[in-house]
């Protein structure tokens, strides 16, 4: 194949390819979804972006729901959007503005185990390959993570990142291909 043409195709493949900026948290940190972890201050000095995903880590004694605001505010845990008690499970935010997020037990709730996350806008969208979803609701699904090997609650406080190209760059890396092709050659 000529290098030209090569140099070409790879531009155009680049102009082509693009993935979405998102960050997975693990709500509470090395605390995990638990009910002695301050999610007030977990939650503070973050600012959650359409496409991340917050990853809840707990023990079988809780569970995570996704609610809306009035459910939240009277920890109502019989009208949820979404549920799940396996330990891991993962909410995509997929529209800017306020989730709610409670234990499904009622006292652990009253207790504070709660979360309130604003999701700002003018963000790319999540991509599937981001985070599986299970269903629809209002900012994402719920969806299941692998079960941790350990029966520890202690989740790693890493985030993961992935990198957002927009068309414009992605056109300026193709025409910066072509041009040094052209002079190459």
């Amino acid at each position: 194949m000529e290098p030209k043409l090569l140099v070409f195709l790879v531009a155009v493949i680049l102009c082509f390819s693009s993935t979405c900026t998102a960050t997975t948290y693990m709500v509470g940190d090395n605390s995990g979804w638990d009910i002695s972890t301050d999610l007030d201050s977990w939650t503070s000095g973050k600012q959650f972006q359409v496409g991340d995903v917050l990853a809840f880590q707990y023990s079988s004694t809780h569970s995570v729901s996704k609610v809306k605001k009035d459910s939240y505010d009277g920890c109502n845990t019989s009208n949820v959007l979404e549920s799940s008690s396996n330990g891991n499970t993962s909410f995509t935010l997929t529209q800017p503005g306020d989730s709610y997020f409670l234990c499904g037990n009622r006292l652990h709730c009253l207790g504070g185990m709660k979360l309130h996350v604003v999701t700002q806008g003018d963000s790319p969208a999540a991509s599937p390959a981001m985070a599986p979803q299970t269903g629809g609701g209002e900012q994402g699904g719920g969806s299941s993570l692998p079960r941790p090997s350990s029966k520890s609650n202690k989740p790693s406080s890493s985030a993961a990142t992935f990198y957002h190209v927009t068309m414009l760059e992605s056109v300026s890396i193709a025409l910066f291909g072509f041009v040094v092709s052209t002079w190459i050659l």
